[in-house]
Formats: structure tokens, C-alpha cells, sequence
């Protein structure tokens, strides 16, 4: 008897678990959570591009070929080596003196040509791209938008307000993530570099170089994150012990300084 009555048991709890899981499944609105989901997905690619109008409006856009396509080259080693789709990036170059690059939504990164007269190194300025990058991958721009802005506010704001449009862009291009999310960004950028066989080294190096320039602004970028700066370019340092470092350089010394030249050229 005893075993009968183990199977009906385990016979009863089975049927129990069954109608536990059906029950709680029940009460999931999976319709309500894919518009919802959806509604995130429409408003970031409509803001995204709402913003970038803006930018195109309020910036200079540099759009000669042979600086794209020299930016492009310092861009394309990280995302092949990441299986991160080439096209899924939309870069753009700008003729400003700020020392800046930022994300927007619809995966749209801007650089600004400050930054690149700013980097000693190309790996400096591969890191900021790459740093860039992750907050895309990892949905920070819409993480940052939505917690500081509201995405009520953010759904009204592609209709074009333009006031709120240049609030929103002001955010994303001159105030700093939270510290967690600036420190994912900054790992995940080493692990690309590293995947990529580029050298993180000189991203440290930069953030040194930004923590002594005082004299610099504040509230742009790069920049905003100060006084941090030297604390993230000592938890890289650490992050890279250990680690197998490369040197691959994209460009030769000489045609990273050409590129450089040219680039001041524009302003």
C-alpha cells in the first residue's frame, strides 16, 4: 500500500505545482508587457532621431570623407571583435573644441573634435569610443533618460518640443552617469579593447589626464565625471591585472598625428 499511496502524493503534488504555475502565469498581462516594451523601443528611436536634428541644427557636422573614414577605422576593429553589427552604430563627427563624446538613443554616438585634439593615443580615444558603445549595448542612455527625465516626458518630447529636445540633449552630453553605470561602461570598453587587441593601458592614462586639468570646464562629458577620474583609472589598472595586453594600432604614428592635424583644421 505504502507505495500506492507514495504515487498518489507525488501524483497530487505534481497537479498542484501544475495549477500553480498555470495560475501564476495567468496573471502575467504579457500583451500589456510587450506594448510596453514596444512603447520604450518606438520612443528611444523616435527621440534618438528628434535629438540628432537637433544636433545637426545646433553643431557643425564634419562630413569629409577621408576623416570619416579614418574615424571609422579606429571604430570597426572594436566592433567586429565584439559581434557588434557595424550598422547598429550610427557615428557621427562634430566640429566643436569640447573635450566630448556622448550617446544618444537609437544607438546614435556622437564625437566631438576636441576629444580626438585631446587624445595622445588612438587607444585613448578607441576607449572613449568604446566606452560609448557599451552604454548603447547595455540600454544606459534610455536607463539615465528615464530616471532622471520620465518617460512620459521622454513619449512627449518626439512630438519635437524644442525646448525639452535641447533639456534632454543637454543631459546626455553634459552630465555623468551614476557611478555604477559609468564603471560598467568603463569595464565593458577594457573587455572590448582587450577583445579587439588594443592596449586599455592609455584609457587609464586619459583618465589621469583629465583629472589634472583643472582649468577645463565643468559639466561636459568626459569632464563631468570628475573628481573620479583618477579613482576609475586606478579600478582599470586593477581590472587589467593579470590580463594578456596587445598592441594593435590601426594607425601608424605618423597617420594618427596626420589625423590629428586635420582634425584642428576643421575648427
Amino acid at each position: 500500500m505504502q507505495p500506492i499511496n507514495k504515487i498518489i502524493i507525488q501524483g497530487i503534488l505534481l497537479i498542484a505545482v501544475f495549477f500553480g504555475l498555470f495560475f501564476g502565469l495567468s496573471q502575467i498581462d504579457f500583451i500589456k508587457a510587450f506594448n510596453i516594451r514596444q512603447t520604450k523601443l518606438n520612443t528611444a528611436n523616435k527621440l534618438g532621431d528628434v535629438l540628432w536634428k537637433q544636433v545637426e541644427e545646433s553643431e557643425v557636422i564634419i562630413y569629409n570623407d577621408t576623416l570619416q573614414k579614418t574615424l571609422d577605422s579606429l571604430i570597426t576593429p572594436i566592433l567586429e571583435a565584439n559581434d557588434i553589427p557595424k550598422d547598429s552604430i550610427r557615428l557621427h563627427l562634430v566640429e566643436n573644441s569640447q573635450v566630448n563624446a556622448f550617446a544618444m538613443p537609437n544607438n546614435h554616438l556622437v564625437v566631438f573634435t576636441g576629444l580626438i585634439k585631446d587624445c595622445k593615443k588612438q587607444e585613448a580615444l578607441q576607449a572613449v569610443l568604446g566606452h560609448e558603445i557599451a552604454h548603447i549595448r547595455k540600454n544606459h542612455v534610455m536607463q539615465k533618460l528615464s530616471k532622471e527625465i520620465g518617460l512620459s516626458v521622454l513619449l512627449s518630447a518626439t512630438g519635437g518640443n524644442g525646448t525639452l529636445i535641447r533639456e534632454i540633449l543637454k543631459t546626455l552630453s553634459s552630465t555623468a552617469y551614476d557611478r555604477a553605470l559609468e564603471k560598467e561602461a568603463d569595464l565593458t570598453a577594457v573587455d572590448y579593447l582587450l577583445k579587439a587587441k588594443i592596449n586599455p593601458k592609455p584609457m587609464a592614462d586619459f583618465m589621469y589626464q583629465l583629472a589634472q586639468k583643472s582649468d577645463m570646464p565643468e559639466g561636459f562629458g568626459w569632464i563631468s565625471t570628475h573628481p573620479e577620474s583618477e579613482d576609475r583609472a586606478r579600478y582599470i589598472l586593477s581590472y587589467l591585472k593579470g590580463k594578456k595586453l596587445e598592441n594593435k594600432q590601426m594607425l601608424s604614428p605618423k597617420s594618427w598625428e596626420t589625423f590629428k592635424t586635420r582634425i584642428a583644421e576643421e575648427d
